[in-house]
């Protein structure tokens, strides 16, 4: 296959193989960025940095290279009746903003009401790494994955909550440490149903204090 980024969910970009840079390339821009900030890439302590930049990259990025509906596609419907809402909250995670290529470090809930089947949780948690591995804005990664579990899924709604602290706030510009942004998604009956998304709600507020 030689598309590294596959059309879906929101992401529509696309590069070939062809199109990749190697890794030899990939290290040469890493020493042109640090003769740019007035750095010398041949002292003692950075002559394998772009080395390390060049597979720090390949590890933190590899969400280009994954499908997340890959993740979800064994369920489980022997589940002894049970239908109603699955919530997996405090799912960590690390991304890095698309703007500045700065990190994003928070955490997502995620709950839906099952159609007959369930996946496991561990999924959920994998879906949330897949697009955090991936330049982001926080808008976009919460839709994201509120689309995919529902495209892939097809449950009767699903609920995802994202808060996190965004370091081109913390770091640069306006330099407000501690400041954390929260987005919201709703499908189905979550968003057709204020009942169920004040139910979502409270089952979230409970687990924080549980």
């Amino acid at each position: 296959m030689d598309a590294i980024v596959k059309p879906f969910a929101t992401s529509t970009a696309v590069v070939t193989q062809a199109d990749r840079p190697s890794q030899t390339e990939a290290e040469e821009a890493v020493r042109t960025l640090l003769r740019w900030i007035g750095e010398d890439p041949g002292r003692e302590g950075l002559l394998d940095t772009p080395q390390r930049v060049a597979k720090a990259y390949r590890e933190m990025f590899s969400g280009y290279e994954r499908d997340p509906a890959d993740e979800l596609g064994r369920t489980f419907e022997e589940v002894a009746g049970f239908d109603d809402m699955v919530i997996e909250r405090d799912i960590y995670f690390h991304s890095h903003c698309e703007h500045h290529m700065v990190p994003i470090i928070g955490k997502a809930h995620i709950g839906y009401l099952p159609d007959g089947r369930v996946v496991g949780l561990s999924k959920l948690a994998r879906v949330v790494d897949i697009f955090a591995q991936r330049l982001q804005t926080q808008e976009a990664m919460t839709a994201q994955i509120a689309s995919t579990i529902q495209d892939v899924l097809n449950p009767r709604g699903v609920a995802v909550i994202v808060e996190a602290e965004h370091m081109c706030m913390a770091m640069r510009g306006i330099r407000k440490q501690g400041a954390t942004t929260l987005t919201s998604t709703f499908t189905g009956v979550f968003k057709d149903g204020p009942e169920e998304q004040a139910r979502f709600f409270t089952l979230l507020r409970a687990g924080a204090k549980a």
